[in-house]
């Protein structure tokens, strides 16, 4: 029965570009596969115990690397993306061996990610000559302009992003999946609870924490990947620093990090929520986003630390146990 759901809902979300929906709805569920890919990434760490607050680094060193290696060296994006992909990897193995290398772990690895996000974002913008800066930068345009480019992934059509950003997505929950049936499920879980006692059982702690991580920044990366190629614009407050990894944070946490479509739910919800400020309020709350986001994210903490889609389980796991009620004693048997 749950493959047939799968199935179908697959089939539906092949579909949309093609139902007529305003492009509006198609941007917007654009967004939220490529924000779910970006969450789901996030809890393949978050819900072993590694909080990372600095995950926007990730992603801002993929899509810059990406963006200027096609600016400046007219390098085609097919082979720019695998380039910023390895420098997320290197920037993960460089802050994450010397971390779990020396024990680093709880608020402190989460200050030490929250150091790495910031550093990125100020290193763009002291690049300035280069990445424009805190103004941002474009990727250049294909000469002649054309409708549809494969060679610089450009199009105007956004149903070609529509599919990138599903395969993308589709990917990032196989890769869920997979972890969630290996044996590194068991030895991440043993490491969160207790790494002295996970190591004395034959766990290789720094092997296991680095190999989780470095998938997570992988996937990270190509989010911002994604992100700059469809937008056609980059600029470092939207692809790193502490803003940005609070919102992938919150979302990861309000969908629920402890499940597959958990995160993409946060997405739904996160972007929702970012068009409502932005189409009701305009600029007269900048910055009025990531401060609800750090309300709602201690209110989630505490009150429904499994996010939405873990308290949905666990309430239809209560009604399912709940045995039906008893006849009273004076009704009438059926017949």
């Amino acid at each position: 029965m749950t493959r047939w759901l799968l199935l179908a809902g697959l089939a539906v979300l092949v579909v949309l570009p093609f139902a007529g929906l305003p492009l509006y709805f198609l941007h917007l569920a654009i967004l939220i596969l490529i924000w779910g890919m970006i969450g789901t990434a996030w809890s393949y760490m978050g819900r072993f115990g590694l909080v990372s607050l600095g995950h926007g680094g990730f992603m801002g060193v993929a899509a810059y690397a990406t963006a200027l290696l096609w600016n400046e060296f007219h390098l085609v994006p097919w082979l720019g993306i695998p380039i910023g992909l390895l420098m997320s990897l290197l920037l993960a193995l460089a802050i994450g061996y010397p971390a779990f290398r020396f024990r680093v772990v709880g608020h402190y690895f989460a200050l030490v990610t929250l150091a790495l996000g910031e550093v990125v974002r100020l290193s763009i913008i002291a690049a300035r000559e280069h990445t424009g800066g805190s103004l941002g930068m474009t990727p250049e345009r294909v000469q002649p302009p054309t409708d549809v480019s494969w060679y610089a992934m450009q199009f105007t059509d956004k149903r070609y992003f529509y599919f990138f950003a599903l395969a993308c997505w589709l990917l990032a929950l196989w890769v869920w999946s997979r972890i969630d049936r290996s044996m590194a499920r068991s030895a991440l879980e043993a490491i969160s609870e207790d790494e002295v006692a996970a190591a004395s059982v034959g766990i290789h702690v720094t092997k296991e924490k680095l190999r989780v991580t470095l998938i997570s920044a992988a996937f990270t990366g190509l989010g911002g990947v994604l992100l700059g190629l469809y937008q056609q614009y980059l600029n470092p407050e939207s692809l790193s620093g502490i803003g940005i990894s609070l919102e992938i944070v919150f979302a990861a946490i309000v969908g629920g990090m402890y499940s597959a479509p958990g995160p993409t739910i946060g997405a739904v919800l996160t972007i929702l929520f970012r068009e409502s400020l932005r189409t009701y309020f305009g600029v007269q709350l900048i910055g009025m986003a990531e401060t609800i986001y750090g309300l709602l994210l201690i209110l989630f903490i505490i009150f429904m630390p499994r996010g939405i889609y873990g308290a949905l389980e666990a309430w239809l796991a209560r009604r399912a146990a709940t045995p039906p009620a008893a006849p009273s004693p004076g009704a009438a048997p059926i017949a």
